[in-house]
């Protein structure tokens, strides 16, 4: 699992104009290459009038699984710049497909590939672009009279606060980046004075929004 990467936030789609021709973008999060493909193929059918529905994925923590699809355009003018622009923002396990209706003007090879390569970062940006850190969560158990102070501590930490489980002691859930442990299980035993049991849980990822 790597320990961080940038993915789209989710679905988002944008149109543009351009030389009267429409390009509009949709993009998703694709976790795997049938995800991807059923998403491609169902703006496909959405979009069945349309000239061309123009695709492009990137999936895997090592961009193993690349694809671009022209659909009838010329030969590198579509997919493949809708391919960069996922490479040049570092995005992982998205699917981006560009419809576009025909408006009557011909815009040459360079005109597609730079229509093609700006309704797709459009796109990017409509969709939003998420962080996603790979996070311990640490688990606080301490008597009530520590809450209070404990959890106004990490709200003003660089620690993540997950959730707060009032049992017959508090538990306090919180996100910390797995090569950090070792600092918050100390910092948190300083806090409580050694009162607290602290204990790791499961590895789960954490979006922020960039």
């Amino acid at each position: 699992m790597l320990p961080r990467y940038y993915t789209v936030k989710g679905y988002g789609e944008h149109e543009i104009t351009i030389q009267k021709s429409r390009f509009i973008a949709y993009i998703s999060r694709a976790e795997s290459e049938d995800e991807a493909q059923e998403f491609i193929q169902s703006i496909k059918k959405k979009h069945r009038d349309a000239a061309h529905n123009c695709s492009a994925y990137l999936i895997g923590e090592n961009d193993q699984i690349q694809k671009a699809n022209d659909d009838g355009e010329p030969s590198g003018t579509a997919g493949v710049p809708i391919l960069e622009v996922l490479k040049k923002k570092q995005l992982k396990d998205t699917a981006a497909v560009i419809t576009r209706y025909f408006g009557g003007i011909k815009l040459g090879a360079g005109g597609l590939i730079r229509a093609y390569g700006k309704a797709a970062s459009e796109g990017m940006k409509a969709a939003g672009i998420v962080e996603r850190k790979l996070m311990k969560v640490m688990h606080t158990k301490v008597g009530y009279p520590w809450l209070g102070k404990l959890e106004n501590e990490l709200r003003s930490s660089l620690y993540s606060l997950k959730e707060i489980h009032y049992l017959d002691q508090a538990e306090i859930e919180t996100f910390v980046e797995e090569g950090h442990v070792q600092d918050f299980t100390s910092w948190m035993t300083d806090l409580t004075n050694g009162q607290a049991e602290i204990f790791e849980g499961e590895l789960l990822y954490l979006e922020e929004e960039i």
